[in-house]
């Protein structure tokens, strides 16, 4: 019997010091994210042709999405949104701004990029570049990507791509400030968007 009980004492001791580990790892990669600009140095392309780096992302508190140009409905519905939100929490355009990355590089040229967003909207910008580099970004940005067939049994044919669907919002400074989730209340990303704009 006394040597069940130090066998679960053992037991209990070993999963507060595991806990206490997780804990601690959890909270230094939060602190991580909320100390420093999210994401990777990059340099990629914008949709008007020219370089982009991660610094445009500075200056202005930035709303940040990741998705592609032959999405069916996930990506032009949000970006639609985007550009409404926009206009009604920053009607100059002068204190909030936009971007619009690819996740699917090898279809989505800066030309292509170019053409997409700008029958949606003015206020986002287009970013795509070289595979290699925008899977970087991707990891990076701690985006979810992932290629998938349209015929399982054409795995080289035709795709499409599963993504995270969530609007990134990052601070003045480049660090992380929260998530708008795809489908979110249009009141409550107005908010958020709000709170990001006047925390600056």
């Amino acid at each position: 019997m006394k040597t069940v009980r130090i066998a679960v004492w053992v037991a209990v001791l070993l999963m507060a010091g595991i806990l206490g580990w997780l804990t601690l790892n959890v909270t230094k990669t939060k602190e991580a994210m909320s100390d420093g600009p999210f994401g990777v140095p990059f340099t990629l392309v914008a949709q008007n042709g020219q370089p982009i780096t991660e610094q445009a992302f500075r200056g202005k508190p930035t709303a940040l999405f990741f998705g592609f140009t032959h999405c069916p409905e996930v990506c032009p519905t949000t970006l639609f949104e985007m550009n409404g939100w926009l206009e009604k929490v920053d009607p100059k355009g002068d204190r909030l701004q936009a971007y619009f990355v690819t996740v699917d590089p090898e279809r989505d040229t800066p030309d292509v990029m170019n053409q997409y967003v700008s029958n949606v909207s003015k206020r986002i910008v287009g970013i795509s570049g070289a595979p290699d580099k925008v899977a970087d970004v991707i990891k990076g940005y701690r985006v979810y990507a992932k290629k998938v067939p349209v015929d399982e049994n054409n795995p080289n044919g035709d795709y499409t791509m599963d993504h995270t669907a969530s609007v990134f919002l990052l601070d003045s400074a480049g660090r992380f400030s929260g998530t708008i989730a795809y489908g979110e209340n249009p009141d409550t990303a107005v908010k958020k968007l709000e709170n990001l704009v006047n925390k600056g």
